[in-house]
């Protein structure tokens, strides 16, 4: 008896031991897509034309986190990103805009700009970018420091969608040159591009893909989800008549054609061959630990800008997305191996409907056209505090002359106070706070948290203002600003977008709890035994996490 009880406990010891560590083995590769502008709603708006092997497919056996939303503000491409991979916000990071203004400089300074290291791959500027701007650790540095074995690649059109989803041990991030239609990179990374992409690049695809036309998928009267194809909202950018399919390209010269390209559903398809050709060229998922592959495509939002989510120009890119999504499954299937990769797809921010059409149906929203108030708010300076204290107005940041302030000994927060008593009174503000506020309070609502989380003392205004829901911000008022949509509020329309998960570790399930996009980061911390990387403040999603197989 006490032999079989013996054999029993060392079988039960052996099970749980196999369960235990098959629970802690981590992928072989790890796919982190962002989607550059996507709604949350498109995931079900599109669904009963999505296939089967898309989008579908991930909703349906993986983990959909319904309720996902940023947690700061502003919501753009470069503060996304960022804050997906560090897992946490621009307080922390660093990345508080696209473009801010430099003090040093007296300039507006991009993200990822970076004059000290030289493009790889083409003899433009277009390369001259590093991820020295963003303060903390990434997720993906955080695996290179901890298995050096690994490797990080990451892809994108854009070059801040490239570069901070790699983090600063990247072994090769790779981005669209606007001159040449080739992927190329700096030489922060590398000296040279690697034979794959070379060969990749060789092929020349861009100006064949711009020879054909684009047409919807499916019959345009199918179209149902989106509004009529002749739209007054939208852009003109294919140097055609009207805003309406079919799209030929034939009107463009070559230069032409490599810059709009990036415009079209063409550009979703040649990125993701890049990144197979990428999978095989740097072997990843064939090391003795995880690899991390990062995808971002941007495609959606330089449609999307000029369209605007109700089109049918925005439905067909995302029909045709959701295909390029089933062709990833497939060879990750094929080549990595079913459950022995995790992937994730999410959003760096979604968007506006177009202001004009929200005017139009009699819903709230409008423009906000800066150049006048801005102008008067620095007469309204020179006559209280003797000259024109405003150095720069960027991103709704009003920029100081410090320099000049304190040389004069006029108390900044005095002028901060004045300068917010006037902008509360301009038409169509929500909030407005001043950079004491945001450094010194400790307890804050909702909305001024958001700010709050997007604010770093040295590269942020010294006044801080938020416009009403619907409300986009230009300098002046033209026809081309009533045509077109953007982003970077902290309403639902920008901060809530898709996040969706599959793979090894992933159960099938629905989350309607509000999970933060910092949290991304903190549970792939636990897929791969990793440590925090240096500034994560998100909390891992326990439904993923606390997984039982």
């Amino acid at each position: 008896m006490k032999k079989v009880n013996a054999i029993i406990l060392f079988t039960l010891l052996l099970f749980s031991q196999n369960l235990f560590g098959q629970r802690n083995k981590a992928p072989k590769l790890v796919v982190g897509i962002v989607i550059d502008q996507m709604c949350y709603d498109y995931l079900y708006r599109y669904y009963n034309k999505f296939s089967n092997e898309g989008f579908k497919k991930i909703m349906v056996k993986g983990t959909n986190c319904r309720n996902t939303q940023y947690n700061y503000l502003p919501t753009y491409t470069g503060p996304g990103h960022a804050s997906i991979y560090t897992g946490t916000t621009p307080s922390n990071h660093g990345i508080i805009a696209n473009d801010w203004y430099d003090r040093t400089t007296l300039k507006e300074k991009n993200c990822v700009e970076d004059t000290s290291v030289n493009t790889i791959g083409s003899s433009s500027i277009q390369g001259q970018c590093s991820p020295k701007n963003m303060f903390a650790l990434t997720i993906t540095d955080q695996l290179k420091l901890t298995y050096p074995s690994s490797k990080v690649i990451s892809l994108s059109i854009k070059n801040r969608g490239a570069i901070l989803p790699g983090g600063h041990k990247s072994n090769g991030s790779y981005w669209y040159d606007y001159t040449t239609g080739d992927f190329i990179t700096s030489s922060y990374y590398e000296k040279e591009l690697p034979t794959w992409l070379q060969d990749f690049n060789a092929k020349k695809s861009v100006l064949n893909y711009m020879s054909q036309t684009w047409n919807t998928l499916y019959p345009i009267e199918t179209y149902t989800e989106s509004s009529k194809d002749d739209s007054p909202y939208e852009e003109l950018i294919f140097g055609n008549t009207f805003p309406i399919f079919p799209y030929s390209f034939n009107n463009l010269d070559d230069a032409k054609k490599i810059k709009t390209f990036t415009s079209t559903p063409f550009a979703n398809t040649h990125l993701l061959n890049a990144s197979l050709a990428a999978i095989s060229g740097e072997h990843l998922g064939e090391h003795s630990t995880s690899d991390f592959l990062c995808l971002s495509f941007s495609s959606t939002d330089i449609l999307g800008h000029a369209y605007g989510p109700q089109s049918i120009e925005i439905e067909d890119m995302y029909l045709r997305l959701d295909q390029e999504i089933a062709r990833l499954l497939s060879y990750l299937d094929k080549n990595i191996g079913k459950k022995e990769y995790t992937l994730f797809i999410t959003a760096d921010h979604a968007v506006v409907p177009v202001p004009q059409l929200l005017i139009d149906n009699k819903l709230p929203g409008g423009y906000f056209y800066s150049e006048k108030p801005i102008k008067e708010l620095r007469e309204n300076c020179i006559k209280k505090f003797g000259f024109d204290c405003i150095l720069e107005e960027s991103n709704n940041n009003i920029y100081l002359d410090k320099e000049k302030l304190k040389l004069k000994d006029i108390n900044i927060t005095v002028v901060q106070n004045y300068i917010k008593d006037q902008i509360k009174y301009w038409s169509n503000i929500n909030n407005v706070y001043t950079a004491d506020e945001l450094e010194n309070s400790e307890q804050a609502d909702y909305w001024k948290n958001l700010v709050k989380s997007g604010y770093v003392k040295n590269e942020s205004g010294d006044v801080i203002y938020t416009l009403n829901p619907g409300y986009l911000p230009y300098f002046k008022d033209t026809e081309k600003s009533h045509k077109g949509t953007s982003h970077g509020s902290g309403y639902g329309y920008d901060t809530h977008v898709p996040l969706l998960w599959y793979g090894k570790h992933i159960p099938r399930k629905e989350i309607f709890r509000k999970v933060e996009v910092t949290s991304i980061t903190a549970t792939l911390v636990h897929l791969l035994n990793l440590s925090k990387p240096s500034m994560t403040t998100g909390e891992p999603i326990l439904e993923i996490t606390n997984y039982k197989h």
